[in-house]
């Protein structure tokens, strides 16, 4: 029985997006495409993988005794691509990260500034996106995330806390006072389907019955409402600093030992590919100035 690669790719990103829509917009294929190799797949199994509804597309037992044999598979794929792909000895190409939507506003996008001075030849494709993407099969080939991976195939190559900062438009600002409280300030967050991103936690843990006076899972809509007056966000302090001239102002409250953590990861074998090191290495001296990705991972 043969199975192409194409086909496990197709089901795996069925699975885990639960829509045939979804999929091929992921895999930049037409969705006739989807449906005809799903069938295919499922011809060569013997066996449906999924069960069809107008919500979309959930697995049968036979697709999810399929799940962990294909995703072997995938992780395979991912790495033989990254040391094909090593084969070039200098740095260029396309590196992809993937960041939560604040962290890929305030730090990638004036990283990307730099990066055109010290690899020219290097292009930035940046998933500023909450969801969590998997490395070891190659969604990504950095991430800059809130917390450190639990799996050995991953490595965290920098790590940073910082320290954050309410922020909000100089209009309201001066609305609030000299001392305001708390919960004395309109706070602009994440809706309740996002609610444990940070701020959302900490504010809650201090705020009794906390609810944001406006939301949205939209980094930049929040910006924009702050820079409108809305309320108040936060914000790394050294990160704001970072993303250059805003019309928001920091607000004299006290969060305490409020805190954003920040951890570049990688695939261990994704390394090997001098274009993904070359940026790895640039992004951790970012992160913690000095720091050299060590070569024995």
């Amino acid at each position: 029985m043969h199975i192409p690669w194409e086909s496990v790719e197709l089901f795996l990103a069925a699975a885990e997006h639960k829509s045939l829509a979804k999929a091929a917009k992921v895999l930049r294929i037409t969705q006739p495409t989807v449906s005809r190799r799903l069938a295919e797949l499922e011809a060569i199994v013997g066996e449906t993988l999924f069960a069809r509804s107008v919500e979309g597309v959930t697995l049968t037992a036979a697709g999810e005794r399929l799940v962990p044999a294909a995703r072997i598979m995938s992780e395979g794929h991912g790495e033989l691509s990254r040391l094909a792909a090593g084969s070039n000895a200098a740095p260029e190409g396309i590196v992809q990260i993937s960041a939560p939507p604040g962290i890929a506003y305030e730090l990638l996008a004036p990283f990307a500034a730099s990066l055109r001075k010290a690899l020219p030849a290097v292009r930035l494709s940046v998933n500023a996106a909450v969801r969590q993407v998997d490395l070891v099969r190659r969604e990504a080939d950095i991430a800059l995330r809130a917390s450190k991976p639990a799996t050995r195939d991953l490595v965290t190559l920098a790590s940073v806390e910082e320290p954050v900062a309410a922020f909000a438009s100089r209009a309201y600002a001066r609305r609030l006072g000299d001392a305001p409280k708390l919960a004395d300030v309109d706070w602009i967050a994440w809706p309740a389907t996002h609610a444990e991103i940070a701020p959302n936690p900490q504010l809650a843990a201090r705020i009794p019955d906390f609810v944001p006076i406006f939301a949205a899972d939209d980094f930049l809509v929040q910006l924009r409402a702050a820079e409108l007056g809305v309320g108040a966000v936060i914000l790394s302090a050294r990160t704001s600093k970072h993303a250059g001239a805003t019309a928001l102002v920091p607000l004299p409250i006290d969060l305490g030992r409020m805190r954003v953590g920040i951890h570049l990861v990688c695939a261990r074998s994704a390394l090997a590919v001098p274009r993904v090191r070359a940026v790895a290495e640039l992004l951790a001296a970012e992160l913690s100035p000095g720091a050299r990705v060590a070569r024995g991972v």
